[in-house]
Formats: structure tokens, sequence, C-alpha cells
């Protein structure tokens, strides 16, 4: 920084952010499989709909947990 620009404040508070995880990815590959399925196979459809579901609720999971770790204040 040089002399001329402002001095950044002091940290406050530190941020929250969630651990990196595939879920997201695995839950949007879950839902084209199930959309392709609709006009393909069967197969397709109940593979990508119980991906889509159990990715859903191990994301769930996760964030219950994480927000429960969080500072109440």
């Amino acid at each position: 920084m040089s002399q001329l620009e402002p001095q950044p404040p002091p940290v406050g508070e530190e941020i929250h952010l969630p651990p990196p995880t595939v879920v997201p990815a695995l839950t949007a590959v879950g839902i084209t499989l199930t959309l392709i399925g609709l006009t393909t196979f069967i197969e397709l459809t109940v593979i990508g709909a119980v991906l889509t579901v159990v990715c859903v609720i191990s994301w769930i999971k996760t964030a219950r947990a994480e927000l429960e770790e969080l500072p109440l204040d």
C-alpha cells in the first residue's frame, strides 16, 4: 500500500465460509440424469432421482451442523 491510500479498518469478526464439497455438483448431476432419463431410459430417471435425494439430504444435514457451530451473537 502506498502512503496515499487509507489504512483498512481493523479486523472485526471472522467471516464464516463453508468447507469445499462436491455435493452441489453431484446434485446437479442427479437432476441432469433425472431430466435426461425422462426422455430416454427410466433407469436414468431412477438413478438420478436417488442421487438427487441423497445429495440434498446430505447438504441439509451439513448445513444444519455448520449452523449449530456458529456463535449466537
